[in-house]
C-alpha cells in the first residue's frame, strides 16, 4: 500500500503544484472561493469522486466521496483554500487544500483494498467564521470515525494548542451635557467604558495565564465638550477550554457591569454570533504521523510551538478524533504565517516537496489508523477522555 500511495503522490504532484498555484494567483477571501472550490472540484471528479456541491448551503463548500462498499472506517480529510483581504494567501490556504485533496486522492488509490470510505471537505472561510462550525452544526461530519488535517508553517510541528474563541461586545448609554457649563446633569458612557477596560486589565491577573483577552474602543464620543452619551467596544476572549471560555466571558461582562453601575450609566451586550470551540488534537493519531514522516522521509516533527491560535476545526474535534499537524515549507527563513514572506514561499519548490511528502504522511496515517483496530480503538479513548 505505501508503494501505490507514493506512486499516486508522484503522479499527481504536477497537478497539486498547478492547483495551488492557480489558487495563489487568484486570491478569494472568506466564502467568495468560487475559482478555488471549482479547480479541488474538477480534480477530484477527474479521479472518481462522487461530489456534493453547496454542501450545507455554502455555495463554495463541497463534499467529495468515494466509498469502498466494504465495511470499513470513514476518514475526512479538510481542504481550506480562502486568502486573507489585501495579503492574499498569507496563511498558505492554497498549498494546504491542495494537501487535503491530495491526500484524498492518494488513500483513494489503496481504499477498494482496506475498505471503508474517504471524503474530502472544501471547507470555504477559515480565517471568518469558517464553514467547519456550520458543518459540524448540520451534520455534515456526523459520519465521521476520524478527521485529519495539515496546516503549512515555518517548520514541522505537532499541533499548538488552539484555543476556544468567544465574543464579548457592549455598549454603554449615558446622557448628554455640556462638558464645561453642566456637567453635572450628565452621565458618561466613555467613563463607563474606561473603568471596564480598567476592569478587564485587573481581570488578568486573576485568569489562567493560557488564556487571553483583548480588544478595541469601536465609539468613544463625538465631541470633546459634549459628555458622551454612547461608548462601545469590542472584546475578545480565549481559553485552552469552553467551559473556562464561557466562565472568564461572564466575568468580563461583570466588569462592564460594575462599570455601568459606577457611572449610572446602562450597559448592552451585543455579542455577535461567532463562536470557536477548543480544537482537540488527537496526540495518538498525531504520533501516527510522525512516525510515518520519519519512517518515509527521515523529517522530524518537532513538538507544539509554544504560540497559540484559534480555528474553525474546534468543533469538528469533538465530534470524532481528529489532528491538525503543521508542516514546514520555510526553515530556513521561518517566515511568519500572514506575511508576504510566508505567502511566496508558497511557491518555492522546497514547499511542493513538502507537499507531496505531508499528503503520502497523511494518505499513510489514515491507512494505519484504518488497518488497525487497536489502534483506533485507543485514538477513540484519548478522544472520549479529552477535557472539553
Amino acid at each position: 500500500m505505501k508503494e501505490n500511495i507514493l506512486k499516486t503522490i508522484e503522479q499527481i504532484g504536477p497537478e497539486l503544484d498547478e492547483l495551488s498555484r492557480k489558487i495563489y494567483e487568484k486570491p478569494e477571501t472568506a466564502y467568495e472561493e468560487v475559482t478555488a472550490c471549482k479547480l479541488h472540484v474538477e480534480l477530484l471528479e477527474k479521479y472518481g469522486f462522487q461530489i456534493e456541491k453547496n454542501l450545507c448551503g455554502i455555495e463554495t463548500g463541497f463534499k467529495a466521496e468515494y466509498d469502498s462498499g466494504k465495511p470499513g472506517l470513514t476518514v475526512g480529510i479538510m481542504a481550506e483554500y480562502d486568502a486573507l483581504p489585501g495579503i492574499g494567501h498569507g496563511c498558505g490556504h492554497n498549498i494546504l487544500g491542495a494537501t487535503g485533496s491530495g491526500t484524498g486522492i492518494a488513500l483513494k488509490s489503496v481504499i477498494d483494498e482496506i475498505g471503508g470510505k474517504v471524503i474530502v471537505y472544501g471547507t470555504p472561510a477559515e480565517e471568518n467564521n469558517g464553514a467547519k462550525m456550520a458543518y459540524a452544526r448540520k451534520g455534515a461530519f456526523d459520519e465521521l470515525d476520524f478527521g485529519m488535517m495539515a496546516h503549512p508553517n515555518a517548520t514541522y510541528n505537532k499541533c499548538s494548542p488552539m484555543l476556544a474563541l468567544g465574543p464579548v461586545s457592549f455598549a454603554f448609554h449615558g446622557k448628554p451635557s455640556h462638558a464645561s457649563a453642566a456637567p453635572e446633569e450628565g452621565r458618561n458612557a466613555l467613563d463607563a467604558l474606561i473603568l471596564a477596560m480598567c476592569g478587564i486589565n485587573a481581570l488578568r491577573q486573576q485568569m489562567k495565564s493560557s488564556s487571553r483577552v483583548h480588544g478595541i474602543v469601536v465609539k468613544g464620543g463625538e465631541a470633546t465638550n459634549v459628555i458622551p452619551d454612547y461608548a462601545s467596544a469590542q472584546f475578545v476572549v480565549r481559553s485552552l477550554t469552553k467551559t473556562y471560555n464561557e466562565e472568564l466571558r461572564e466575568r468580563v461582562r461583570n466588569c462592564a457591569r460594575g462599570a455601568a453601575l459606577q457611572t449610572g450609566t446602562e450597559v448592552e451586550f451585543t455579542d455577535p454570533d461567532i463562536y470557536l470551540d477548543n480544537m482537540i488534537s488527537n496526540r495518538t493519531m498525531e504520533q501516527i504521523f510522525c512516525d510515518k514522516m520519519k519512517e518515509l522521509f527521515d523529517i522530524e516533527v518537532g513538538e507544539p510551538s509554544e504560540q497559540t491560535g484559534s480555528n474553525d476545526a474546534g468543533l469538528l474535534s469533538k465530534i470524532c478524533p481528529f489532528m491538525h499537524p503543521m508542516f514546514g515549507i520555510c526553515p530556513e527563513e521561518k517566515f511568519a504565517a500572514h506575511t508576504e514572506g510566508f505567502r511566496d514561499a508558497t511557491l518555492t519548490d522546497y514547499a511542493k516537496e513538502q507537499m507531496r511528502n505531508t499528503a503520502a504522511g497523511l494518505a499513510m496515517t489514515a491507512v494505519e489508523v484504518m488497518t488497525n483496530p487497536q489502534l483506533f480503538a485507543k485514538m477513540k479513548a484519548e478522544f472520549e477522555s479529552a477535557e472539553q
